[in-house]
């Protein structure tokens, strides 16, 4: 995995635009935006998908997971969360939240997998009228030298 950086928001938004076809892809601004957001990151695997976090405050959350269709059930969500859940311990967040789209089974399905349990039902969330779901996951906190690599 790579971490995203301002420079990559073009190739995230094309990768996020090949995800969510027909549905709300965010642009180039938008992924600039979340890189640029305080505890803002981004991990990735160019050509194949990438996670958006959010990382403060003691809490994390995913702001969006996507993965090509080509490049599904290769283990690749379950290793960017993987990344993504460690990284945001290891920046003091004590939880990881998300939603996910209430007829998404497969991410629904990687989810639970990972320990994310149902916390919520956000009504109408989505552009179309979808309701989401809202899933949380207590994190190991990494100690601040351990995270450092110290």
């Amino acid at each position: 995995m790579k971490s995203c950086i301002h420079a990559d928001a073009p190739a995230l938004a094309a990768l996020h635009a090949g995800c969510f076809v027909g549905r709300e892809a965010w642009g180039a601004e938008a992924m600039a935006l979340m890189l640029r957001m305080p505890g803002g990151f981004g991990l990735w695997r160019p050509g194949a998908g990438f996670v958006l976090v959010r990382a403060i405050a003691g809490e994390a959350e995913i702001l969006t997971l996507a993965v090509l269709p080509e490049a599904r059930r290769q283990g690749l969500g379950q290793g960017l969360m993987a990344a993504a859940l460690a990284r945001a311990a290891a920046r003091g967040a004590a939880a990881m939240l998300l939603e996910v789209a209430t007829d998404n089974a497969p991410a629904q399905a990687l989810y639970a997998s990972l320990g994310f349990a149902k916390v919520g039902r956000r009504r109408r969330y989505y552009a179309d009228g979808r309701d989401a779901l809202v899933l949380r996951r207590e994190l190991a906190l990494t100690p601040p030298c351990a995270a450092a690599g110290r």
